[in-house]
């Protein structure tokens, strides 16, 4: 601000007034300590591994004390599969104890005796064309031929589900037909099938398949039945009624009747039987055999239904055609 004072230069200058308001000083900043780091506990120590235990050795299997031949299915001694249940104890119908040591082995299936003169013919003109023509391209195919009638007649062994709730397949093939149909009449009436309806399986038989044919249920052979007929197609639904034919009717123990038929077909012109009526007869035993290609019905007693499909393989003595069981047809795919 200025003065309006004249100035003299021989009286000193008054201070200037510095009494103004006073200036607080700012206090400097008090530096918090650092709390020191709190200590990292030490790990604590892993135990050591608890050491595992040797395994316990398992004792090995008592020696069986059943004979060696009691341990072997063979389907060529019909019952030996209730032999064996009786002697350990078991039921047919339940799987038997495995026995140490025993594995099945492939044997190439043997030839029925029934074969043997076919075989011995194709031979015989094998070994005379040969020379003759050569060793041409007839010769090999009589040679084809030969071993092809060897296997036509091949007869293998068959394991068989033995129970009395399960049909087995009498025969290898296809299965073609499953119908509902009255009896035939040979099958039909008092002491058979009765009037009412049955389902029938049919099984087709190439000539490629097994030929021989076997009982699908055990019991005893009460009617046997042959009728002459023609030679049709065996595919066809009436081959059942017009063709060459042998009917068999089996009562089994619980008075139950199963009926099951041979036809001729086309190329097959000689049914043959091995049985006689009368006689006993266990599930899967064989019971005939159809020269050459042909077809087996199988009529199915009340309370058993299919197990099959129209098209599915069959093998005679093994495959459950049907069974003892409430309910409807399986279903399935061709695929």
């Amino acid at each position: 601000m200025t003065s309006n004072t004249p100035f003299d230069p021989g009286k000193p200058e008054a201070p200037e007034d510095t009494s103004g308001p006073a200036i607080t000083p700012v206090p400097a900043p008090v530096a918090q300590p650092v709390p020191a780091p709190t200590p990292v506990p030490a790990p604590t120590p892993v135990p050591a591994a608890t050491p595992v235990p040797a395994p316990t050795p398992i004792p090995a299997a008592a020696p069986s004390t059943a004979p060696r031949a009691a341990s072997k299915v063979d389907a060529e001694e019909p019952g030996l599969i209730e032999g064996i249940a009786a002697e350990m104890g078991t039921s047919p119908a339940q799987p038997l104890p495995l026995v140490p040591g025993e594995s099945a082995q492939y044997k190439f299936p043997p030839m029925h005796p029934e074969g043997r003169k076919f075989v011995a013919i194709a031979v015989g003109l094998v070994l005379l064309a040969g020379p003759l023509l050569g060793f041409s391209t007839l010769a090999w195919l009589l040679a084809g031929v030969t071993i092809w009638v060897a296997a036509f007649f091949r007869d293998p062994v068959r394991v068989t589900p033995v129970s009395p709730d399960v049909l087995v397949s009498p025969a290898d093939g296809l299965v073609s037909l499953i119908v509902n149909c009255a009896p035939p009449r040979q099958l039909a009436g008092e002491g058979g099938l009765g009037d009412g309806p049955v389902t029938r399986i049919s099984v087709f038989m190439s000539v490629f398949d097994v030929h021989v044919n076997r009982s699908p249920v055990g019991g005893r052979l009460t009617r046997v039945a042959y009728v002459p007929g023609k030679f049709l197609n065996a595919d066809l639904d009436k081959a059942s009624d017009e063709n060459e034919r042998q009917y068999f009717i089996v009562e089994t123990a619980n008075g139950e009747r199963v009926a099951f038929t041979q036809i001729a077909g086309l190329v097959a012109r000689r049914i043959m039987r091995f049985v006689e009526e009368g006689v006993s007869l266990k599930v899967g035993e064989r019971v005939g055999l159809i020269r050459f290609g042909s077809r087996v019905d199988v009529y199915l007693p009340a309370g058993f239904v299919p197990d099959v499909l129209i098209g599915q393989r069959a093998v005679a003595g093994e495959t459950v055609l049907a069974s003892r069981r409430p309910g409807a047809m399986p279903s399935g795919s061709a695929q």
